[in-house]
């Protein structure tokens, strides 16, 4: 009976096939998916312009601001000389580390795999997502922090502290104007640049006093446009960056961790378009082009064949320095928005 029942269940199986019958699933020509965090959430090298060097160290000249501001001009009497006036010079100097990482793509993983699959492409992806992340995480640890520019401004909850801008009572239009007027009025240039973390762009954007004083440019039947370069001219700055790339802190294999590299803080700087002599900028990249086959950003990526390992060897390095070399031109906020608290059920 047990027989009769098989043949009968495999001639309905053949009468009617199921999917596994008919299909082999393999993987995708045209889709695969792969956390590749997109380029633009990367700020450190828009804030920090970079300078090409040819030397890993060097000297830089700084000039006495001081020196600039003061009127020293006299009134001149006749067949005298006229009033003799100069700057003070003093060196500073910069050192570009080499970073580097490399991934190894064994000759098995090679042979074993579809024609659709461009390991050399995910490879370089891979490898320059790290070196982007590197600099920020380098730029958030040493210049998204206090005790680094000339001004920190704490937000947060004491009694001395400023309202931080995710409470729809605090004010970030005055916060702004005011950190302006400090740094102008210090060093006669106003900030153009406003770094700030994700979180605080969600609580900017979404303030009663920003969409306010946007509303009045929006279109009948249309919602205001709370964009970046509307904010930014009503804050009268050239530009905001976001900085919305995550690092997830987690050795591999653990349960990840990830959070917002930039946190939730905020960051004025005067920073120059053109960068090159005598133009002051709060910071610079000073980017190693000398080491060999560098580019201007001071990076490279390499591959070769590893005997030993039979798998070829993809390499990327990266030769930089930032630096604050204008300390005055940068004005630093603290705790501008408050992280949510995760539900629990």
């Amino acid at each position: 009976m047990d027989i009769i029942k098989d043949s009968i269940s495999g001639l309905v199986r053949k009468g009617r096939p199921t999917q596994g019958d008919v299909h082999v699933n393999a993987p995708l020509t045209n889709m695969s998916v792969a956390y590749m965090q997109d380029e633009t959430s990367f700020v450190a090298e828009s804030v920090f312009p970079t300078i090409p060097v040819e030397k890993q160290s060097n000297l830089y000249y700084v000039y006495a601001r001081e020196d600039f501001n003061r009127d020293s001009m006299k009134r001149r009497a006749d067949s005298t000389e006229s009033q003799g006036d100069g700057w003070t010079l003093s060196t500073d100097s910069y050192f570009a580390h080499v970073w580097a990482l490399h991934k190894d793509v064994g000759d098995q993983i090679v042979a074993n795999a579809d024609d659709v699959v461009n390991l050399d492409m995910a490879t370089t992806k891979f490898l320059t997502l790290k070196a982007l992340l590197r600099k920020e995480i380098n730029f958030a640890d040493n210049f998204f922090t206090t005790n680094v520019w000339n001004t920190d401004k704490e937000f947060g909850s004491g009694s001395d502290q400023s309202t931080p801008w995710s409470d729809d009572a605090s004010t970030p239009i005055e916060d702004v104007e005011e950190a302006k007027n400090v740094m102008l009025e210090a060093t006669g240039f106003e900030p153009n640049t406003l770094t700030i973390g994700k979180r605080v762009w969600s609580a900017l954007k979404n303030h009663p006093d920003v969409i306010d004083r946007l509303k009045y440019g929006q279109t009948p039947g249309g919602p205001a446009k709370v964009t970046m370069a509307a904010i930014a001219a009503l804050f009268e700055i050239d530009r905001i960056l976001v900085m919305k790339s995550i690092q997830n802190t987690a050795k591999q294999g653990a349960t990840e961790s990830n959070s917002f590299i930039g946190g939730n803080h905020g960051l004025l700087n005067y920073v120059t378009p053109t960068p090159g002599h005598f133009i002051p900028s709060a910071g610079y990249t000073f980017g190693w082009t000398g080491y060999t086959g560098a580019s201007k950003m001071g990076s490279r990526i390499s591959k070769w064949y590893n005997q030993d390992r039979r798998s070829d060897r993809h390499e990327i390095e990266i030769a930089f320095d930032q630096k604050a070399v204008a300390s005055d031109l940068g004005y630093f906020m603290e705790n501008l928005a408050i992280t949510p608290t995760a539900a629990t059920s």
